[in-house]
């Protein structure tokens, strides 16, 4: 346990160490339309430079949370950031020429490498270094802000590619600067657990994941009737499955399956999975309606998000007293029901073009989400036997990845279905043909910029045909939330009916065993 002065320095020196793949979730695809231009990249390897770093982050997360336990945490903090710091350097340093793509491509996964190295580790020093009946408030000050942070990316993005695009990854560099002294200062404490390493299980997971994640990521391009997309879902299943029954048959596994015989952890992720299905998604949906409905810039588009933000963050800390005095049943249920209602009076506003008409619905889902997020994923957490934090939230991070992969796939294409239905119908009114109107929906759906091409050429009709395009992606992006209410909603029945009363057993045994002074027995 970290000493009563130390440990808020340690809270904040992990809020450093994992801030910066949190704002790379999203900066990036602010800067794509500059970075093309720049290094002249192909449809292909502007896809990549995002879905690279996704992929690397959710086939690895499993394998980092287990280096952490069995090399050391604060170790692992230290190499994580130190390496997603000079890959993020040389991100920014990518040369022009037919050459740069792929270097963009390859140090973009190897930030995410280096990111599922560093998050559960950092996740597990906060968990070590807080009293159990203190825990609540101190994740909820870091669910809270590294989740805040994810909506900062579009805001940051925006300045920062007035002076160069490169910046937005240079800008890492500091901040891993400020994280690695800040955890020198802070000294939190090591811990290792003397279990080999299960590679052959790792290769299993990582492959499982990878092309699960490879498929559902290229669906949209591809095509739900590729044997492209299912192959690679279908053999990733049957991979996840096969490192599940090789685990079971092993005395030292990379993770340890037989936590999912506690039902509260298993309650924990399918919550966590539910919502992750909404709230990744959530800022790109949320950013290109704010650019082509609303008509904001790049940075104004982030200020958009901050309302969801402030909602967010609220939430956050008081859920985290909630889940500290009552455990995470509570806040848990009234936020799911919070967010359904939220997505659903959110996406009734949406045809208004109108922020006045949206902030308080936009406000009202952040503080949903801020109430879930929060306490499940501390819930989940702190069911983990004591030395194996690492491990344990290497599983849920792999849950809230492959769970964005999954919403982004799916929420992608009833967005992309819902808007060329409604503009096939409204262009043609305008005498475009389906031709025409297909490749304007395609290109406004992936947030691109060919629609915006495709309209210099219209003349006179330029404004109809622009007001159409506004008013029917609204009307998709209405789909797509009205969906994610649903979602929430069957989050709230799987909350209400499988969470349990009351805190974890193991939470209460550590506050117990702190208040008479002595260390809980591991696990």
């Amino acid at each position: 346990m970290a000493r009563q002065g130390s440990k808020n320095l340690v809270l904040a020196a992990m809020i450093f160490a994992v801030a910066m793949m949190f704002i790379d979730q999203t900066i990036v695809s602010i800067a794509i339309p500059d970075i093309q231009t720049d290094l002249n990249l192909s449809e292909t390897g502007s896809q990549w430079i995002i879905n690279g770093y996704l992929l690397a982050l959710a086939a690895l997360f499993a394998f980092g949370g287990k280096l952490g336990d069995v090399l050391g945490h604060r170790r692992m903090v230290l190499v994580g950031v130190a390496g997603f710091a000079i890959a993020s350097a040389l991100c920014g340093a990518a040369p022009k020429g037919s050459s740069g793509e792929l270097w963009l491509i390859v140090f973009r996964i190897i930030q995410g490498a280096f990111g599922a190295i560093m998050f559960p580790a950092a996740l597990a020093i906060v968990v070590g270094s807080f009293p159990a009946q203190e825990r609540g408030k101190a994740l909820a000050i870091f669910f809270g802000v590294t989740g805040g942070l994810t909506s900062v990316g579009p805001i940051a993005g925006g300045f920062l590619i007035t002076w160069t695009w490169r910046a937005i990854f240079w800008i890492n560099v500091p901040i891993a600067i400020i994280a690695i002294v800040l955890t020198f200062l802070a000294k939190p404490e090591e811990s290792r657990r003397k279990v080999p390493i299960d590679y052959r299980g790792t290769v299993l997971v990582s492959a499982g994941f990878g092309l699960a994640v490879l498929g559902l990521q290229q669906a949209s391009k591809w095509g739900w009737d590729s044997v492209g997309t299912w192959g690679c879902i279908v053999v990733g299943a049957l991979l996840i499955v096969a490192f599940c029954l090789f685990e079971l048959r092993i005395p030292n596994p990379l993770i340890e399956l037989r936590i999912f015989s506690d039902r509260g952890f298993v309650v924990d992720n399918i919550v966590l999975f539910l919502l992750c299905i909404c709230f990744v998604p959530l800022f790109f949906f949320a950013s290109v309606y704010s650019q082509l409905v609303l008509e904001y810039s790049a940075a104004n588009a982030g200020l958009y998000l901050l309302l969801f933000f402030s909602g967010f963050a609220t939430a956050s800390q008081v859920g985290g007293r909630m889940l500290d005095k009552s455990g995470a049943r509570m806040p848990v249920i009234i936020g799911s029901a919070v967010t359904a209602i939220g997505f659903y009076l959110w996406a009734g506003s949406l045809a208004d073009a109108d922020l006045n008409s949206q902030w308080y619905w936009i406000v009202l889902t952040g503080a949903g989400m801020g109430l879930v997020l929060s306490p499940v994923a501390t819930d989940a957490v702190n069911r983990a036997p004591r030395g194996s934090y690492g491990e344990v939230s290497g599983v849920t991070q792999t849950v809230r990845y492959f769970a964005s992969s999954l919403g982004l796939a799916l929420l992608g294409t009833v967005l992309i279905d819902q808007n060329r239905g409604h503009l096939e119908t409204s262009l043609g009114k305008l005498g475009l043909g389906k031709g025409e109107a297909d490749a304007i929906a395609s290109a406004v759906s992936s947030g691109g910029g060919g629609g915006s091409g495709r309209l210099q050429q219209t003349g006179a009709q330029a404004d109809q045909i622009f007001a159409a395009i506004q008013h029917d992606f609204a009307a998709a992006t209405k789909s797509v939330f009205v969906v994610m209410a649903a979602v929430m909603a069957v989050c709230f029945v799987v909350s209400l009916v499988g969470m349990q009363k009351g805190i974890p057993q193991q939470v209460a045994d550590a506050a117990n065993a702190e208040g008479a002074g002595a260390e809980p027995a591991p696990a």
